[in-house]
């Protein structure tokens, strides 16, 4: 199996890909719906890990540890469902990947960059109108700097979710339909 590029897959290019094309977690990402409630599950998650995680850090709150460590594994299972859903699009090599696969995984990364714009406009609006109200930001520097650089390392995985198109029903094969309708010939 090699690409239009001529660079022979890798065992572990073979097998990155046998693992993001399994099938066992279809069902909890079949739909549109289905996949949206796992990349807002996953927003939540990943949201209340990052403050759970301030909290130890900053906050010097031990409890929050816990609480992080608790969420680490349905975070885990949440991704898994997405990078499911996407046929490991953003995790398996250029290589291994088809041209449409590439030409997603480009529309993907410019929605994603698109997407942090507004984000990184939004964290500067709120910064300079909190330094405009006379509001102390020197302890809110950290945190903030940190959630936007999770936000920017996750954005991409929830814009690839979010964006996933339904797969056609693996029941229906296109050459079988069609000898059944001439009679099979």
């Amino acid at each position: 199996m090699t690409t239009s590029e001529q660079r022979p897959l890798t065992s572990y290019d073979r097998r990155m890909y046998r693992l993001m094309n399994r099938r066992e977690a279809a069902p909890l990402h079949a739909t549109a719906a289905r996949r949206r409630a796992v990349v807002c599950a996953h927003i939540a998650l990943t949201g209340v890990s990052v403050a759970a995680w301030l909290c130890t850090v900053v906050g010097d709150r031990r409890w929050a540890l816990f609480a992080m460590l608790g969420l680490l594994l349905p975070w885990c299972f949440a991704t898994g469902v997405i990078n499911s859903s996407t046929r490991g699009l953003l995790e398996l090599r250029v290589r291994a990947l088809d041209e449409r696969q590439r030409a997603e995984k480009n529309r993907v990364a410019a929605l994603a960059h698109r997407a942090m714009l507004w984000v990184l406009l939004a964290a500067t609006v709120g910064s300079g109108a909190a330094a405009l109200a006379d509001v102390e930001i020197k302890g809110l520097v950290f945190p903030v700097l940190f959630t936007v650089f999770v936000v920017h390392w996750l954005m991409p995985l929830w814009v690839a979710g979010l964006t996933a198109r339904d797969e056609p029903d693996l029941d229906d094969d296109p050459v079988e339909s069609a000898a059944a309708a001439t009679g099979g010939v």
